[in-house]
């Protein structure tokens, strides 16, 4: 899978992790200064844009509408976020991590307390680089299977027809190579880049995720 993540070679597993590490502390060093700057926080979307843009530009072009080629960003995009609400957790500051708002704030607690004592699942998965290589397959999986925890069960057939309106559907479409290619067109008219906002494509997103679960597991017409 092509990352567009720029100076992470592919020659070789060590020489791989070494260039993936350097550009973590590049990024690191990039996203904490942004996240200083940006005193009301940023979305997600609008940190990889400041990413993509001089001085930094460690990220190179992203295709939003497809889930394989957006994972890589999003993950190390995470993982440096986590790593550093970690080191910054003793210095009394705070790095609030979502995709709609990401901010660095002070903190009131008493410097070296850290980080609370409990189990963060996505803490965990985020700090695992290993996690960085991740096959299309798994990636889409992983994009079903956090529909189906959200809904416990695959969604029905309601469910889908909500989710073909926010993609401008009038009516449920009876394959999914339709909710694909209108997906596509859609992100790309909503883009930030394009006049549109990152509330927008979250919901485009979750509308695409949705049908795609609904086709593959719901009780879409065979």
């Amino acid at each position: 899978m092509r990352s567009p993540l720029h100076s992470v070679p592919t020659d070789s597993h060590t020489q791989a992790r070494q260039a993936l590490e350097h550009h973590v502390r590049m990024l690191g060093a990039a996203v904490e200064a942004c996240l200083r700057q940006a005193r009301g926080g940023l979305s997600e979307l609008e940190l990889i844009r400041q990413l993509q843009s001089p001085p930094w530009e460690l990220i190179g072009p992203v295709d939003y509408a497809n889930p394989a080629a957006l994972y890589p960003v999003h993950f190390l995009l995470f993982h440096v976020l986590y790593r550093l609400r970690d080191e910054l957790a003793n210095n009394g500051e705070t790095v609030a991590i979502s995709p709609l708002s990401i901010s660095l704030t002070q903190t009131d607690v008493v410097a070296g307390t850290g980080l609370p004592d409990q189990a963060d699942p996505l803490r965990a998965f985020y700090l695992d680089l290993d996690q960085y290589e991740m096959s299309e397959d798994d990636i889409l999986r992983m994009v079903d299977d956090f529909w189906a925890g959200r809904s416990h069960g695959a969604p029905g057939r309601d469910d889908a027809a909500g989710a073909a309106k926010v993609l401008g559907f009038e009516t449920l479409p009876t394959d999914f190579a339709a909710v694909k290619q209108r997906f596509r067109r859609a992100v790309m008219q909503a883009h930030p880049d394009r006049g549109g906002d990152t509330e927008q494509v979250q919901q485009l997103n979750e509308a695409f995720a949705i049908l795609r679960h609904y086709f593959r597991h719901g009780d879409a017409p065979c």
